[in-house]
């Protein structure tokens, strides 16, 4: 898919999973174990500014990222890194992504968009 624009709205997406996170301080954070959710920041690319997100712990290690707004170019194989203030809490690599916004437009124009659990059997791009 190669899309018409820059901005076009198939280049954003607020939803994305790694792989397991390697964690440098906890294993993982106290506060991702006791409320399976936990706010931070991340990025994907080395000179990005900082996204707000919610991480979701899964149980095998890895998480849903969900991002407070849609981010551009998220690619599988880049690194997510998580920060929490000034401190890098750790990094995973991104193994799949939720719908484009421009998926969830269309799916909006016509129903409801996918389900997170149909999210979670897309396979991911290679």
């Amino acid at each position: 898919f190669k899309a018409p624009s820059t901005d076009h709205p198939a280049l954003y997406r607020d939803l994305l999973r790694t792989n397991r996170v390697h964690w440098i301080a906890e294993e993982p954070p106290a506060e991702l174990v006791r409320d399976k959710m936990m706010d931070c920041h991340f990025r994907f690319r080395h000179q990005m500014a900082l996204v707000p997100c919610v991480l979701t712990l899964n149980q095998d290690g890895s998480v849903w990222v969900t991002l407070v707004k849609p981010a551009r170019a998220i690619t599988p194989g880049q690194f997510a890194v998580f920060y929490k203030g000034d401190e890098c809490l750790g990094s995973g690599k991104i193994l799949r992504m939720g719908p484009s916004v421009y998926t969830m437009q269309q799916g909006r124009n016509r129903e409801e968009g996918p389900k997170k659990e149909e999210i979670d059997n897309i396979e991911p791009a290679t």
